[in-house]
């Protein structure tokens, strides 16, 4: 498009220049217009491709970063460096949806656990109908349903008549077989399908491996064809290898350690002390956790640990400290006490007076008028 306009460009001035070549007048402005019109997107077109080099080149510098300086063990005993990279990189909300996983499976200690765990994270991260986990038997030679989400989940982390599929049968079996995942876009056309509560329209299945050994298998089945992606594709394997670590991790009895300079421990108090969400009175750890894009259970965990207390009492640290503050501060010298607690984020007057006497060992007001005495 570019050489055409620059040959139209050519034309329009010999036409100008040739007086022997007439008649052409009228459609000067018009040619040149066109002209015009194309060098404006040619332009702009190469402004923004500069432009999106630009901030891929800055992201990629920032993910790097991010990527020296990731404090989630939990996540960095899973990935080398350079396939941490390549996560942060995706263009999935891969690592967000990854930390998140990962997070919520800190405070699992049993194979039950991490395996419901991690259905229930597929359903509600990934938008799915339908998610299951089989895990592999040697010595029976099979795969027994162990975790569903869908129709066969009945509550209670119960599955409603669990299957067993032999190795090498069935596109789960296949799976677990040959160790390598299957995408069927349509069932119909696949005579290995295995049907379980319900006949669905497109699966997905990807072994659960440590170090080559298979140990299960993460799959899903959708009611539309073609339902699934490379996106669901790359999740699911680094989901499954995420499962295989943490049971290996149980299995061997080794758990991550927290320590001080956890990075998600940093984030919390600094957006408590610099923006003060503290002074919400409705504040929760859920609304804590969906802030840090991290688990409520590993939120909850990270302070038990860190700080010595449960969240409320965390939170109300920093209440008390600025509850304080505003008791010394002239300016509210004519609050009522109970003003002040409310100002300082409390709910009530009881939950104000209960957290001050416990903190600082003192009422309010025994605390101001210490003040004025000393004053």
């Amino acid at each position: 498009m570019t050489l055409l306009c620059l040959l139209w460009a050519l034309v329009i001035i010999y036409l100008k220049v040739d007086d022997s070549v007439s008649g052409h007048g009228p459609y000067y402005p018009l040619w040149l217009l066109f002209v015009l019109f194309y060098t404006v997107i040619l332009f702009s077109g190469y402004a923004h491709l500069k432009e999106v080099d630009d901030k891929k080149s800055k992201e990629k510098r920032l993910l790097q970063t991010v990527n020296h300086n990731f404090d989630i063990k939990s996540l960095r005993t899973l990935f080398n460096s350079d396939a941490l990279l390549s996560i942060q990189e995706s263009t999935y909300r891969v690592t967000e949806i990854l930390e998140y996983f990962a997070t919520s499976l800190f405070d699992k200690h049993t194979e039950n656990e991490v395996l419901w765990d991690i259905v229930k994270n597929c359903i509600s991260k990934l938008n799915l109908e339908d998610c299951v986990i089989y895990t592999f038997d040697k010595k029976s030679n099979t795969l027994l349903q162990r975790a569903a989400y869908g129709n066969k989940d009945k509550g209670n982390r119960r599955i409603v008549d669990p299957i067993t599929i032999p190795l090498g049968e069935g596109i789960v079996g296949t799976v677990a077989k040959t160790g390598h995942w299957e995408l069927v876009g349509n069932i119909d056309t696949d005579q290995r399908y295995i049907m379980d509560d319900v006949r669905r329209k497109s699966e997905l299945a990807v072994p659960i491996a440590y170090e080559n050994i298979i140990i299960g298998v993460l799959d899903s089945e959708n009611s539309a064809r073609d339902f699934f992606t490379k996106k669901h594709i790359f999740l699911f394997q680094l989901i499954a290898k995420l499962t295989a670590i943490k049971l290996m991790q149980i299995k061997k009895d080794k758990e991550v350690v927290l320590t001080q300079d956890n990075v998600h421990f940093k984030r919390l108090k600094h957006w408590l002390e610099t923006e003060k969400s503290f002074l919400n009175p409705q504040l929760s750890l859920q609304m804590s956790s969906d802030y840090l894009k991290i688990s409520s259970g590993y939120l909850s965990q990270i302070i038990n640990t860190l700080s010595g207390t449960n969240f409320s009492e965390f939170i109300n640290l920093y209440r008390v400290e600025e509850s304080k503050k505003l008791l010394l501060d002239p300016e509210f010298s004519k609050y009522a006490i109970v003003a002040i607690g409310l100002e300082a984020g409390f709910n009530s007057k009881s939950a104000f007076y209960t957290a001050f006497k416990k903190i600082v060992g003192a009422t309010p007001t025994e605390y101001r008028q210490r003040y004025k005495m000393v004053s």
